[in-house]
C-alpha cells in the first residue's frame, strides 16, 4: 500500500468503500506510478505472469458487447480459479500513445486450459474497449497478465443466488462451467438483468446448463421489453425479480457481478431478505 497514495481518480471512487479510502487503497489497474513507492504484495501474486496468445474468434453478443476467444501460446496453458480475471494489454494505437492494461473476467470453460474467453462491453471513449472493438481482429496477437482475484465459489453446500447484468455474465458463466465439470449438486438460481430483450445473450447456453445441472435455474429479467417482442419472462429490475422469487435468503450465498449501482441495490435487497453481508460476494465494474 503506498505511503502517499495520491488523489483518487473518478474511475476508482465507485469501487472503494470509506475504510479503503481512509487506508489509501488504490486500484492498480488505474494508477500510473511516477515516483518511488513502497507496496505490500500478497504472496499469491508471485504466481502471476505474462501470457501471449492469439485472438481466434470474436463473437457479437449484443450491439455493444462482444466475446473474444483467445488461444494461449506462451505459456500454452493457464490454471485459474473460476471467477478470476486477467489484465488485458492494450498497445499504443491511433492517438493513444501509451500502453494500458484493463481487467476483464474470464468467461471460458476452465477445463479448456489453452483457451480463455473475455466478455467485453464497449465503453464510450474507453481506451481498451475501443481497441478491442475497432482494432483487434481474429488472428492478431494478444498479451495479458494474470490470473488475479478472489471472486470464486465457496466450498459450502449453501444454495447459490447469482445476480448479474451485461458483461457481468463473464465470471458467472465460468463458474457454471466449473459446476458442470465437477458435477456440483448445489442449488443455484441465476438472475440476469437487461434493459431490453435485444440485450439478452447466451440464453441458449444458460438453458443447456439448466439441462445438465440438476438444481440450476436461469431467470432472465428485462426492464423495458420492446414492442413486438412478445416477451413472456420476468419484467422489471433484476432486483425486483429477486424479491419476487426469493422469500428468505438467510441460508443462501450470493455472487454478484455488474455495475456498482446494480451491486449496491442487490446487496440491499439480499440483506432485506435476511442474508448476512458475509455471505455476499461481488465483483464491481463500470
Amino acid at each position: 500500500m503506498p505511503a502517499a497514495a495520491g488523489v483518487l481518480l473518478p474511475t476508482e471512487e465507485p469501487y472503494l468503500n470509506p475504510e479503503e479510502r481512509k487506508n489509501q487503497v488504490r486500484l492498480s489497474c488505474q494508477v500510473k506510478v511516477r515516483n518511488d513507492l513502497q507496496i505490500e504484495i500478497p504472496p499469491e501474486l508471485f504466481a502471476i505472469r505474462e501470457y501471449t496468445c492469439r485472438c481466434v474468434d470474436i463473437l457479437d453478443l449484443t450491439h455493444d458487447i462482444k466475446q473474444f476467444r483467445l488461444e494461449l501460446q506462451e505459456p500454452a496453458t493457464l490454471n485459474y480459479i473460476p471467477g478470476q480475471y486477467v489484465q488485458l494489454y492494450t498497445p499504443p494505437y491511433a492517438k493513444q500513445k501509451e500502453e494500458v492494461y484493463r481487467a476483464y473476467s474470464i468467461s471460458a470453460d476452465p477445463a479448456q486450459k489453452n483457451i480463455i474467453e473475455l466478455i467485453i462491453r464497449l465503453v464510450p471513449n474507453g481506451i481498451c474497449t475501443t481497441w478491442c472493438f475497432q482494432y483487434l481482429k481474429a488472428g492478431d496477437p494478444v498479451k495479458f497478465h494474470g490470473p488475479f482475484g478472489e471472486f470464486h465459489l465457496s466450498q459450502t453446500d449453501k444454495p447459490i443466488l447469482f445476480i448479474a447484468g451485461g458483461s457481468g455474465m463473464a465470471p458467472i458463466k465460468c463458474m457454471l462451467h466449473h459446476m458442470k465439470n465437477t458435477q456440483n449438486q448445489r442449488q443455484a438460481t441465476y438472475f440476469f438483468g437487461a434493459n431490453k430483450v435485444s440485450e439478452l445473450f447466451l440464453t441458449d447456453q444458460m438453458r443447456e446448463f439448466e439441462s445438465t445441472l440438476p438444481h440450476f435455474r436461469f431467470i432472465p429479467v428485462v426492464a423495458m421489453p420492446e414492442e413486438g417482442q412478445n416477451w413472456q419472462g420476468q419484467i422489471g429490475l433484476v432486483t425486483d425479480a429477486v424479491r419476487r422469487e426469493v422469500k428468505n435468503a438467510a441460508d443462501c450465498e450470493a455472487y454478484l457481478c455488474g455495475s456498482p449501482g446494480m451491486i449496491d441495490a442487490a446487496i440491499q435487497v439480499l440483506k432485506d431478505l435476511g442474508m448476512n453481508q458475509k455471505q455476499i460476494y461481488f465483483d464491481k465494474f463500470g
